[in-house]
């Protein structure tokens, strides 16, 4: 089968009759998942086409069977063979807890700027479900996917360049170096959200919203205990739907109302501690979220307990500017 590659020229993407898709089968499960996986898809291409299209498989290497083979557990080949042909699949990726290699999964996300990790939640008739209703919950998550605490800016406990960073923090910032309780005994992380990392997500969620004629988009943050991240990302979104999609607030605002040809949208926000409880009491009040890296991890797989659990929750990680796409399982890598 020739190598037939998917491009993108003004925003679209051009999909040829016979596209390379590159696979990661990824460790544990994906041993066993990724074969009867690519059996549906074949068999799903081959229905819709009949035959007049069909995806050719090329396998890259990454995890414990990159590192078994070329001793590296995500070699440069594999990044340039997902840059080169744009969209991707992949199975579950080991990550160690604690020390060991960082999250392989995270590193391809941050590499390939795939800056929203978009997960749709609904559930299907007959799925066993713990809660009354599950068929009221039907959302689409917008989680940013490079920023926020994810980006693993960290400093151990003990080590010389933290002890580097909390002297430098001391010495410039003693008022807030003040509120670590224990600084000689602390890890330290840093929490990065932009402004210009918020926008191109809300934009995305919002667009989304108008293509597929959604009633609502969620700004879901903790923006009252951290006001200048959280708290950004909330006033960020909500000004990127005033200047660039004509949003206007409602009786004095913050929330927002946009018209799109006669179709209404409207934009909110909510605490993300509040929301993780209002999915399980209103979940029919809420279409697409939008909201940073940490929350939207929690709230993703939140949802998916409720419409029958993460094993048939699917994932895909985009960048809507260059075209790059990763799709995945969002389950790990046990049984």
């Amino acid at each position: 089968m020739s190598d037939q590659k998917i491009s993108i020229s003004n925003g679209k993407l051009n999909v040829p009759d016979m596209p390379t898709i590159p696979f990661i089968e990824g460790d544990g499960t994906g041993v066993d998942i990724w074969p009867a996986s690519q059996h549906v898809f074949d068999a799903a291409v081959e229905k819709a086409y009949k035959g007049k299209r069909k995806i050719n498989w090329k396998e890259v290497l990454a995890g414990e069977k990159a590192f078994n083979k070329v001793g590296s557990w995500m070699p440069e080949e594999t990044m340039t063979v997902f840059r080169e042909y744009l969209v991707g699949i992949k199975g579950p990726l080991t990550t160690p807890v604690g020390g060991g290699i960082r999250s392989l999964n995270v590193a391809l996300r941050q590499e390939l700027d795939l800056y929203a990790c978009v997960r749709p939640v609904q559930w299907f008739k007959g799925v066993p479900s713990p809660v009354k209703e599950p068929h009221k919950t039907n959302m689409t998550i917008f989680r940013e996917n490079t920023e926020d605490i994810y980006a693993g800016i960290e400093f151990q406990q003990g080590t010389e360049d933290n002890k580097k960073f909390l002297d430098f923090f001391k010495e410039n910032f003693s008022k807030q170096f003040k509120k670590i309780r224990f600084p000689e005994t602390s890890g330290i992380g840093i929490k990065p959200v932009s402004k210009e990392g918020t926008e191109r997500l809300v934009r995305a969620a919002i667009e989304f919203a108008i293509q597929h004629k959604k009633p609502n988009v969620t700004l879901v943050h903790k923006g009252n205990i951290m006001k200048f991240t959280e708290g950004g990302f909330r006033d960020w979104g909500y000004a990127l739907a005033k200047n660039e999609f004509g949003g206007k607030e409602i009786d004095g605002g913050p929330w927002q109302e946009i018209n799109h040809n006669g179709h209404k949208i409207i934009i909110k926000d909510s605490i993300a501690d509040a929301f993780l409880q209002q999915i399980l009491l209103r979940p029919d009040e809420y279409s697409v979220v939008a909201t940073l890296n940490l929350n939207g991890d929690y709230i993703s797989d939140a949802l998916a307990a409720i419409v029958g659990g993460i094993g048939i929750a699917p994932g895909g990680n985009i960048n809507y500017v260059t075209g790059h796409a990763i799709f995945e399982a969002t389950h790990g890598t046990a049984p």
